[in-house]
């Protein structure tokens, strides 16, 4: 267990101490993980950000579209769940850091298997307890996302240098760095690398083909699907809307992903191509995507939308859903194509929450319907999404 003293180091100067946990981080591991050239490269450094959950810490670390960022969480006392191997939304860790105020030395729970600590340590991930996460949000919620490095104090003098040398993450296509390799049918890839809670949805008959394209796709939004009746197929990014025409989905689903929407054309030109062809159901970044490619645009927050108690309403019901986020950029509703609809909007900022596209099987929201670890009001989506390819 590490007792050596920490800071976060903002770009701006401002400086966070607390202790240091997890695994080792130092300048110079900073430099060489940017160097080694691995699929993920930034450990200890990152855009800055904080997350309102109360619950779900693995899911936060395990989700790919935090990858490029580190961590705030404001619920003052984590990792008193532990960790298991049931709640993954992914292989591994991506994000660059974890910031805390204070670190559970004790899990209790039932399905615990291994300590945050631990966990942290084993996947490379390094962590600041003990800071004061709420003067850091208050600094984030004012001047907006910043990028910060997480080190020794000793070396503190070397984070303006340090950052002056890692690359900036606008325009940056993460899409491209965190989506699989080569297409998998998830069935089959669950069975080897992700143990369930629930065993009864792998007896559901799947109905539908699914071509779920991988922005950066959480394992639960694929179980989701899979509740639903749908066998999915799950290819990357950059695979051509020919070559997915070409599997003969009966619908095609566009997942959640890190950074700048903008920054991968590719993926806005192919769902382009495949408006119109099957039913598209998109998620947070494949929410982004979907306006692209209808030829909305796409801002950057201020400080973004992360958090397990965001409010949107529907207006095709009046239904108020409080809805899980996780993204830094929106759909800008002025100027908004004639083909799109607004369908959802949040309370809190009125930004766009949800599109439909007019004359097409298509639609898309904002946040995230399979919401794990929740809440679960928004897991109708699904089934509007399996109407539309029953119709």
């Amino acid at each position: 267990m590490s007792a050596a003293t920490g800071v976060l180091v903002l770009e701006n100067g401002l400086e966070f101490p607390g202790t240091l946990f997890g695994a080792p981080v130092s300048a110079e591991s900073i430099r060489a993980a940017q160097k080694a050239g691995n699929r993920i490269k930034d450990r200890g450094y990152g855009e800055v950000v904080f997350n309102t959950s109360l619950t779900g810490y693995q899911e936060i670390l395990t989700d790919p579209s935090y990858y490029g960022q580190i961590v705030c969480m404001t619920n003052p006392h984590i990792g008193n769940t532990g960790i298991n191997s049931e709640d993954p939304e992914s292989p591994h860790p991506w994000c660059g850091g974890f910031v805390i105020f204070e670190k559970s030395e004790l899990a209790s729970n039932w399905r615990s298997e291994d300590s945050l600590e631990s966990y942290m340590l084993k996947h490379e991930i390094p962590g600041l307890h003990g800071i004061d996460t709420r003067a850091l949000t208050r600094q984030l919620r004012t001047t907006g996302v910043i990028r910060g490095v997480i080190l020794p104090m000793e070396e503190r003098h070397l984070a303006k240098e340090l950052l002056a040398e890692l690359p900036s993450f606008e325009g940056r296509d993460l899409i491209g760095e965190v989506t699989t390799r080569e297409p998998y049918i998830w069935k089959e890839f669950a069975s080897k690398h992700s143990k369930t809670a629930f065993e009864e949805l792998k007896a559901t008959e799947p109905k539908f083909k699914v071509i779920a394209m991988d922005f950066g796709v959480k394992w639960n939004l694929l179980r989701g699907l899979e509740h639903f009746g749908c066998a999915v197929e799950v290819v990357p990014a950059n695979m051509s809307a020919e070559a997915i025409l070409a599997k003969k989905p009966d619908g095609i689903f566009l997942s959640n992903g890190p950074g700048d929407p903008s920054a991968a054309p590719y993926a806005a030109e192919t769902v382009r191509r495949l408006v119109g062809q099957v039913p598209l159901f998109g998620v947070c970044m494949g929410h982004q995507i979907l306006a692209l490619a209808m030829g909305a645009k796409t801002y950057k927050l201020k400080f973004g939308h992360r958090g397990g108690n965001q409010p949107v309403i529907d207006h095709d019901t009046g239904r108020v859903e409080i809805s899980s986020h996780n993204h830094g950029y929106a759909v800008e509703a002025d100027g908004l194509p004639s083909a799109l609809e607004i369908t959802h909007i949040s309370l809190n900022d009125k930004t766009v929450e949800g599109l439909r596209v007019k004359g097409a099987k298509a639609f898309s929201v904002q946040y995230h319907p399979e919401a794990c670890p929740g809440p679960h009001d928004s897991v109708i989506l699904f089934e509007r999404f399996v109407k539309l390819m029953e119709g």
